[in-house]
């Protein structure tokens, strides 16, 4: 198989190439090792060598031979060991597969490494001092996002059709943004992570995965979503497969669109451009379109944003052996300084900060079926814009620095709405995400219209300069 054809197809795509017999996977593994070594040359974007072994998985599985990758972000998978992004961390071992890795091997996905993260996974770019900046594969000289950059910039340059991901304050859909892909971040409690996952951040962190294609998020959906019950676990059927909502007519709905950050951040106009475009051909399609915006308090999403972050902090200071903090960059160390002195009332008020910001957002979509937002403020920002290792920062004002950057992710982990970031612009030879925003449990309705938008709107034929199936 060769490198332009490997690249040509999406993850459902190269699982029906497998089917027919066209190709075997064997061939594919083989094509997908020499994409992953000539991708990551230039973008940087592998954490560890590619395994020299694939991790175990299942031969029958909806995803049976297509080539995956985990983000270091914690103890993912049994026998893999992990850093965080961090010179501090040595490369432990994890002990024992999460629940969703166990369904990543049960799918059949062929895990054949390990990407890139900031250090802590606090950032949204991804550029650690242990590993270098991962460059963006549209722009070299632009960061990927974060904090699934490597997931992304290996994804977007052909080298893996589908990666895992994870997205504690925008961490799935920022990345998306930067690099030109799909990015689901699904509804509370539609994937269970656990154990020693992302659930225990105050239930604002998610696991999934980054795309090219909607019907890829589909059906890797179908395959992982539902509640975490062990060995005896099987996917169960939702009312119809969200697969099946690919294409589906999804009725009339009425569509908010705003380009205006809660927090009063400046948005850059070709990126609120991109919004609105999207929010046109809704309009042309139908749907009733108006500017509105969720009734958003800043100060508690702020709150509320502080103690996730002090929650990931605190997972090191309960560890056996504590992390040296000079192996640790500036806003870590600041972290794991609030995380000392954070107290029992601190968090108390943070769950209600939570709670009255998801109450404000859950009615708002009493009236709103989708909320259409730029999903970054700026255009990818270039590398050491964003300075996680500058002493000047409080743990407060790096938060509200990342805010400047991507300020309407956030808010959705705070109160639970599945949303997904699009590629539906494209601005100095960049891509431009656009994020979608449903009700609680609505992963259908983003599944229905983001479909309608790749045809409309379609992205497919766009490919960065830094890309596999290129010729040259």
């Amino acid at each position: 198989m060769e490198l332009d054809e490997y690249a040509r197809y999406d993850a459902v795509g190269i699982r029906d190439l497998i089917r027919s017999g066209e190709v075997t996977a064997g061939e594919v593994e083989a094509t997908a090792r020499r994409a992953l070594e000539q991708a990551d040359a230039q973008v940087n974007g592998l954490a560890l060598p590619v395994f020299r072994q694939a991790l175990d998985h299942a031969g029958d599985g909806p995803f049976a031979g297509v080539p995956f990758l985990i983000k270091d972000h914690g103890p993912v998978a049994e026998g893999v060991p992990f850093t965080l992004g961090s010179r501090a961390l040595p490369g432990i071992v994890a002990g024992r597969d999460t629940e969703l890795m166990a369904r990543f091997r049960a799918a059949g996905l062929v895990t054949l490494g390990l990407t890139t993260v900031p250090e802590l996974c606090l950032s949204f770019a991804t550029e650690s001092l242990r590993y270098g900046p991962t460059r963006n594969p549209w722009d070299l000289d632009r960061g990927a996002g974060g904090s699934s950059g490597g997931a992304a910039a290996l994804v977007a340059a052909g080298a893996v059709p589908v990666a895992h991901a994870s997205d504690g304050a925008g961490s799935i859909r920022v990345p998306a943004s930067c690099c030109g892909l799909v990015g689901l971040k699904p509804s509370r409690g539609r994937i269970t992570c656990g154990p020693d996952a992302g659930e225990a951040m105050l239930g604002m962190s998610y696991e999934f995965a980054l795309t090219r294609t909607v019907r890829d998020a589909a059906h890797l959906l179908d395959a992982v979503h539902g509640p975490g019950i062990g060995d005896k676990y099987t996917a169960p059927p939702p009312r119809r497969r969200y697969a099946d909502e690919v294409g589906a007519d999804p009725g009339r709905l009425r569509v908010a669109v705003t380009t205006k950050a809660w927090s009063g951040t400046e948005v850059d106009g070709r990126v609120a451009e991109a919004a609105l475009r999207v929010g046109h051909a809704l309009e042309r399609a139908g749907h009733h379109v108006t500017e509105a915006t969720p009734d958003v308090g800043q100060e508690a999403v702020m709150r509320s944003l502080v103690a996730e972050s002090v929650a990931i902090a605190s997972t090191l200071l309960m560890a056996p052996r504590q992390p040296d903090p000079a192996r640790m960059e500036a806003v870590s160390r600041q972290a794991l300084r609030a995380a000392r002195e954070y107290s029992g009332l601190d968090l108390l008020a943070a769950f209600d900060a939570q709670n009255r910001v998801t109450r404000s957002v859950g009615a708002f979509f009493t009236e709103h079926d989708l909320l259409v937002t730029p999903t970054l403020a700026r255009l990818p920002a270039p590398h050491g814009a964003l300075r996680y290792d500058d002493p000047e920062h409080t743990l407060t004002s790096w938060l509200e620095s990342l805010d400047g950057y991507g300020p309407f992710t956030v808010l959705f982990n705070v109160t639970g709405q599945p949303a997904i970031s699009l590629p539906l612009g494209h601005a100095d030879g960049l891509p431009v995400g656009v994020q979608i925003v449903a009700p609680y449990g609505r992963e259908d309705l983003l599944f229905r219209i983001a479909a309608h938008l790749e045809q409309a709107m379609p992205w497919k034929d766009r490919t960065p300069p830094v890309f596999v199936g290129n010729r040259s």
